[in-house]
């Protein structure tokens, strides 16, 4: 159990270090994301000093009315260049589709096929293999024996019954077996 605690307290140990490691990244992290911040708006965006005449707030506000009309017009010619490239893609995403509507193709299933089969479609319809092991075999035919000839000879057991019914029959039946 002591060794136990003491792994525990290591495991516990080394999980503050590297939270507090991590701690330390994460601000220095923000730091460096806020000097970039202040970087970008100092490059992009002069001080804004206010004039102390109305002429010259005006002729401000007509440089800032300009500015503005030219970024809604980059913001327009961007809106068109992404909806032309939208109406691109949606053709050819189309195209596809009928492309791959004509062709359809099925599920593929598997497929039993004998070995003759299976060997021609490997080597290709020049070579002739025969894989049929129940041609190769012999066939030997029965000799007849008497009984199943009884059996032949006797054919249906109702002719039998009506012909041997009565006292035509029975004479038969004597007339045979003498």
């Amino acid at each position: 159990q002591k060794r136990h605690r003491a792994i525990t307290a290591r495991r516990q140990h080394l999980k503050s270090v590297m939270l507090q490691i991590a701690a330390t990244e994460l601000e220095k992290e923000e730091g460096r994301r806020e000097a970039e911040k202040q970087n970008y708006l100092s490059e992009h965006c002069p001080p804004l000093h206010l004039p102390g005449s109305m002429s010259e707030v005006q002729e401000l506000c007509r440089q800032l009315h300009a500015k503005i009309d030219a970024a809604e017009e980059e913001k327009y010619d961007m809106e068109i260049r992404v909806q032309k490239s939208t109406k691109e893609l949606e053709d050819m995403n189309q195209k596809l589709f009928d492309l791959r509507g004509k062709f359809k193709r099925p599920p593929l299933r598997r497929v039993r096929m004998s070995a003759d089969a299976m060997l021609k479609a490997l080597l290709g319809s020049k070579h002739k293999v025969c894989m049929d092991l129940r041609a190769n075999l012999k066939q030997v035919k029965k000799e007849d024996t008497e009984k199943e000839r009884d059996l032949r000879d006797v054919g249906d057991w109702r002719k039998n019954i009506e012909e041997k019914s009565g006292m035509e029959g029975r004479k038969k039946m004597f007339e045979t077996e003498s």
